[in-house]
């Protein structure tokens, strides 16, 4: 086979032309051949085993039964008739019901002759029946050769009315194994189908789109997801270990008097073991002459801040800069807030360096930077800025960098001639198997129990007829001296609509809540930033005890006297975001609550989402929940969600391939780091070929 006659437009395939072409293109993605051959169905129609109608079960599923019809009648209904047949075998009896064309049926059909009938069964009124089977008799049904699993491949709508049908598909798709199939080459090395007992590649694509029995089903579907993984894998842990040997790192070779007088004299409370060991990694990462690439996850409140703060003196005791980028101002000024409070009794310049602060205050910030004598920045996207130069910088920690693009991160890493080292930090907590194939370029940290003294958010789930009840507990609330906040959702496509939710919910709050006896803040996205911050600072200062927003407050506010979260049509956020919302209630030492108020009906992903925060205050758990309702693409949102473009394996059902896949890629590096084996070669062949570069999201490009 010519290396690229897969690559052959589809449009050249027999049957298909440049109109179907084009269609196929625009509804399912489909260019070349390749695509079509790695369209794979999403069900099929088992036709390898016959039922008896004793062993039916109540579940709806198609079956396949040898009977005979003993008995026909004609039933008339409110439009039209229908056509009834009691059909038999040995263990039982059913119906087979035909509603239209029954005239023509009924003229074909042989009482009394075997039969093999196919359909999807119904139970109803104590029995089974089967409306619209397909029916054959089993002597022209013995003389046929037929595939016994039947491929049903994903379509639309439109392609159906084009007359793109299954089996047009199913023909195509033939006809392009019948062609090439010999000719496609091997992807996966001898040693590892052996010891894997994996299906070669031609049998298993010939299998996974005709098999002929479910075990030959389950061989050919696990050597390709195995595939599939196994390459993410070997081109994440190629790049983490390209990075590591050629990106050589800023060598921090000691810890310091700063380090050593912070930890001493200024740790404003005792570390939990899950930072010290994060911390003791990041140490080793800082000292091994190698860039440092690692992402900290822990969950909201868990303590990464004075883990980045830890870094940063690291970087100043070797004489080098540290910079942290947050997404928002809010965020950012938080950071600011929280880093002075630490560093100022130590004489350590921290700096602010945001969209809004005016040129001529940019200045000195700019000349602190390039002559070395400011040691810290703290900003938002404004870091990345040309104008912004570092005298060296010798680490960046970028915090919630998801929200950053591509190109914007890779400015940060040119502001050195070395790249300094990098930490990323989220409060997303992003379950294993995810963490493995987005990240698994990187080293991964976690922060996973809260610091001392910090008790669990208590959540609860009140439907819209309890809210007297909830406006009942914050007047407690607020009686003891406590802040509450009042959250709706914000759904971008339904701006107005969010704005009126919000201010028809401000005025019932207002109701009441009547000044002069309480103070109300109110923060929402269409505000200007100055009103923006004016009203968050009456809030965290105190003078107002309820704070009503839209989600602009998920992340980045920080008032450890709030202490309840009440969150309006709790069903419309996703599972991470009220995890999120939920997080900026439980700073301080006082028991903290979240209300999650709902409407009476909810979806069933609905109820499972408001369950899960109520059951559980682990991050991680919640993270896992999320991504088996929504998916790895949704989850990530939607800037990511062409991330992970796989064609068969599923990060979420295939969590054990992709790890026996992980260590599989990991040994075949340990043992062959160039891939410059012989008996490797397909491997460098197949790596050389692959796009998934392009697909994985890249940190530092």
């Amino acid at each position: 086979m010519h290396p690229n006659a897969l690559q052959t437009p589809i449009t050249y395939l027999k049957g298909v032309g440049p109109g179907r072409g084009s269609l196929l293109g625009r509804e399912l993605g489909l260019e070349t051949y390749q695509d079509l051959l790695y369209l794979f169905p999403n069900r099929y129609i088992d036709k390898s085993r016959f039922y008896k109608i004793a062993e039916l079960e109540r579940s709806g599923a198609e079956v396949q039964i040898i009977g005979r019809i003993t008995h026909l009648k004609t039933i008339s209904q409110q439009k039209g008739k229908r056509l009834v047949a009691t059909f038999r075998d040995d263990t039982g009896t059913m119906e087979l019901v035909w509603f239209r064309s029954h005239k023509w049926i009924q003229d074909r059909l042989k009482l009394g002759e075997p039969y093999v009938i196919f359909g999807r069964t119904n139970w109803f009124n104590g029995s089974f029946s089967m409306p619209h089977p397909e029916i054959e008799l089993l002597s022209q049904f013995e003389g046929q050769q037929r595939i016994r699993m039947q491929p049903v491949y994903p379509s639309t709508e439109k392609l159906t009315k084009q007359g793109v049908s299954n089996r047009l598909i199913s023909k195509w798709v033939q006809a392009i194994l019948n062609e090439y199939s010999k000719q496609i080459p091997e992807a996966l090395p001898a040693e590892l189908r052996d010891n894997l007992a994996l299906t070669g590649k031609q049998r298993a694509l010939w299998q996974v789109h005709f098999p002929n029995s479910q075990k030959e089903l389950a061989q050919a579907r696990f050597r390709l997801k195995f595939e599939e993984l196994f390459y993410i894998q070997l081109a994440l842990l190629t790049k983490k270990n390209l990075r590591k040997s050629r990106i050589k790192g800023l060598v921090f070779e000691k810890v310091g008097t700063l380090f050593t007088e912070f930890f001493n004299n200024y740790l404003p409370f005792e570390l939990t073991e899950a930072q010290k060991k994060v911390l003791r990694e990041i140490r080793a990462d800082l000292g091994s002459h190698a860039q440092m690439n690692r992402l900290l996850q822990g969950d909201v409140g868990s303590g990464k801040t004075i883990v980045a703060v830890m870094a940063m003196l690291l970087a100043l005791d070797n004489g080098y800069q540290a910079c942290l980028v947050a997404p928002t101002e809010i965020l950012a000024q938080q950071h600011y807030q929280s880093i002075r409070e630490l560093l100022d009794p130590m004489g350590i310049s921290v700096a602010l360096l945001t969209g809004s602060v005016k040129a001529k205050d940019r200045k000195p910030i700019h000349q602190g930077l390039e002559a070395g004598s400011l040691s810290v920045l703290v900003g938002t996207h404004a870091v990345f800025e040309k104008v912004v130069q570092f005298k060296n910088l010798g680490l960046a920690i970028i915090d919630e960098q998801h929200r950053f693009g591509v190109a914007q991160r890779a400015r940060m890493w040119k502001k050195n001639s070395t790249p300094p080292h990098i930490l990323v930090m989220t409060a997303t907590p992003i379950p294993r198997t995810l963490a493995m194939s987005l990240y698994g370029d990187l080293d991964i940290s976690v922060i996973d129990t809260l610091p001392p003294g910090r008790k669990p958010v208590r959540t609860v789930h009140r439907t819209d007829a309890d809210r007297l009840r909830v406006f009942g507990f914050m007047r407690e609330q607020i009686a003891e001296g406590r802040q509450v906040y009042v959250v709706y959702p914000l759904i971008q496509e339904s701006e107005a609509l969010d704005y009126k939710d919000l201010m028809d919910g401000f005025e019932s709050i207002q109701r009441e809540f009547p000044p002069p006896s309480y103070q109300i803040s109110i923060v929402h996205g269409q505000m200007k930033p100055q009103d923006k911050e004016f009203e968050m600072q009456r809030f965290v200062s105190g003078q107002t005890q309820i704070m009503v927003a839209t989600t602009v407050i998920e992340v980045g506010v920080n008032v450890p006297n709030a202490s309840v979260m009440v969150i309006e049509s709790a069903e419309r956020f996703g599972l991470s975001q009220l995890h999120q919302l939920r997080g900026r209630v439980g700073r301080g030492a006082d028991q903290s609550y979240c209300i999650l108020i709902s409407s009476g009906k909810l979806s069933q992903d609905g109820q499972t989402r408001l369950q899960t925060m109520v059951s559980t205050n682990d991050g991680f758990e919640i993270a896992e929940t999320d991504l088996q309702l929504r998916g790895p693409g949704n989850l990530m949102g939607t800037q990511q969600s062409g991330i992970l473009a796989l064609k068969i394996a599923d990060v979420v059902q295939d969590s054990d391939i992709l790890k026996t896949a992980r260590f599989y890629a990991r040994q075949l590096l340990k043992n062959d780091p160039g891939l410059t084996a012989h008996t490797h070669k397909m491997v460098r062949e197949k790596m050389a070929r692959m796009e998934v570069f392009k697909n994985i999201w890249d940190y530092i490009s």
